[in-house]
């Protein structure tokens, strides 16, 4: 049913106390959802994602994946790290690692073997009840920080999209819409998200 919130999804909670690196990340990561904010390691734990989560990131990447099919942008899905370094540090010195539900590189190069290093152009955090306040106050200031030029924010629970847009090296205030019609993405062109077919098919 449109809007109505699932109640049984993974909780954010912090692994401990200490500061971490990509290094230590290696030794005790899972391979999906955990991540690191500055050296503060954050893992999620049971149950997984409920039904709708999944059902709204695949349509989602379905969607995208067919406008940017024979371009050179790259759309990926989680599990899959980016390292987000301050400078030039070695991979095993870098103090946050996230996994965004979907993300877009107009830079292939940028893509290895052990994910991506460095910021996408635009990427979406698909909300549940219990992880919608970390991924607005946690992780869209290091997306700023890190240069990510759109983020998108859905939540299917209120059926609302919060889109953050990168000016002058800051977000700004937020816009926010209704899960209706087509939204275009302005850090890629010619890609559009289509919310009456999302909304028909996985809500």
């Amino acid at each position: 049913m449109p809007g109505r919130e699932d109640t049984n999804t993974m909780t954010v909670l912090k692994r401990d106390s200490q500061y971490h690196t990509y290094g230590d990340y290696l030794i005790w990561s899972r391979n999906f959802g955990d991540e690191l904010i500055d050296g503060t390691a954050y893992v999620r734990e049971p149950p997984s994602p409920g039904a709708p989560h999944q059902l709204v990131v695949g349509e989602v990447f379905h969607q995208i994946a067919n406008a940017l099919e024979d371009t050179h942008w790259r759309v990926m899905v989680a599990p899959l790290d980016i390292r987000l370094p301050k400078s030039t540090e070695l991979d095993s010195l870098v103090d946050t690692v996230v996994q965004p539900d979907i993300f877009i590189t107009g830079d292939p190069s940028k893509l290895d073997n052990r994910g991506m290093r460095g910021a996408p152009d635009w990427l979406v955090e698909v909300a549940s009840p219990s992880t919608a306040r970390y991924d607005q106050k946690k992780k869209i200031p290091i997306y700023e920080r890190s240069g990510v030029r759109e983020v998108w924010l859905v939540n299917p629970a209120t059926l609302k999209v919060t889109i953050y847009r990168l000016q002058d090296g800051r977000y700004g205030r937020p816009t926010v819409i209704e899960m209706k019609g087509q939204t275009e993405l302005a850090a890629v062109p010619g890609v559009v998200v289509d919310w009456d077919r999302l909304v028909a098919r996985c809500l």
